[in-house]
């Protein structure tokens, strides 16, 4: 099987950054520079998506995280501080599950450990119409407004509008159904003996500050930092609280 393609920048411990639906590694551009001062930055695009796309579509979060595991093998790296926004830390949560020796640390940004819901699943379901119907333009100009707080410009929004409209239909209608029917991991979080740092973004709907907090609460070595000014993309939103946020917790300890 081919290899995820990715995005290296700096030397250091590694760090992998997992990116969110439906985008792919453009999202850290930001982040890039600013922990690649201190870490090996590995920002692959997820199976389906920017130059991974001749993978084909991704057919569950399971097998994201498997390629990322297989990412790090083919790298030669045993271990790695691992780090995920939305869809990417559900792959995160699934890479520990199914590989836990290969995560030092991990940082859950803006996402969930439970599965979807009845009511979420519907959600999907109309997403998909909604995508077969309109292509991922519609999709992504509906998902748009819960993406992004109120407070972010229009040049972020043009940004990520641009990097969603350059995924592959097919691939966007797999992440759907893998998001949809992906495993609860509420109870990996409660057996984590490793640091977990929860981010989200104050302005957040989608998985808003109270819901990261619980989330944090499962696991012993959780702990939350709120971005502000900041939606469900608080990397790309507010890139210089978060890059803090980030640095400043995984040089504790």
């Amino acid at each position: 099987m081919a290899d995820l393609a990715y995005i290296s920048h700096g030397a250091g411990p590694c760090l992998l950054l997992l990116h969110a639906f439906p985008l792919d590694s453009r999202l850290w551009r930001a982040q890039l520079g600013a922990l690649g001062a201190t870490h090996r930055v590995i920002a692959p695009d997820l199976r389906g998506f920017g130059r991974s796309r001749g993978l084909g579509p991704p057919i569950s979060i399971g097998q994201m995280a498997d390629d990322v595991a297989t990412l790090l093998d083919t790298l030669g790296i045993p271990q790695a501080r691992v780090a995920g926004l939305s869809m990417g830390g559900y792959v995160a949560l699934a890479l520990l599950a199914k590989h836990p020796t290969k995560v030092e640390r991990l940082i859950l940004c803006d996402t969930r450990a439970s599965s979807d819901t009845p009511e979420a699943k519907q959600g999907r379901a109309r997403q998909l119409a909604l995508l077969h119907g309109s292509g991922v333009a519609g999709l992504f100009d509906q998902l748009l407004p819960r993406l992004v707080g109120p407070l972010t410009g229009n040049a972020i929004r043009e940004e990520i509008r641009q990097i969603a409209l350059d995924q592959p239909v097919t691939s966007v209608s797999g992440a759907i159904v893998a998001l949809r029917d992906r495993d609860d991991h509420a109870e990996t979080l409660q057996a984590c003996r490793i640091p977990v740092l929860g981010l989200v973004g104050t302005q957040d709907t989608l998985t808003p500050p109270e819901e990261i907090r619980a989330m944090m609460a499962l696991t012993p070595l959780g702990v939350l930092e709120e971005i502000p000014h900041a939606g469900h993309l608080s990397c790309i939103e507010n890139p210089d609280a978060f890059n803090r946020a980030v640095l400043r917790w995984l040089a504790e300890p």
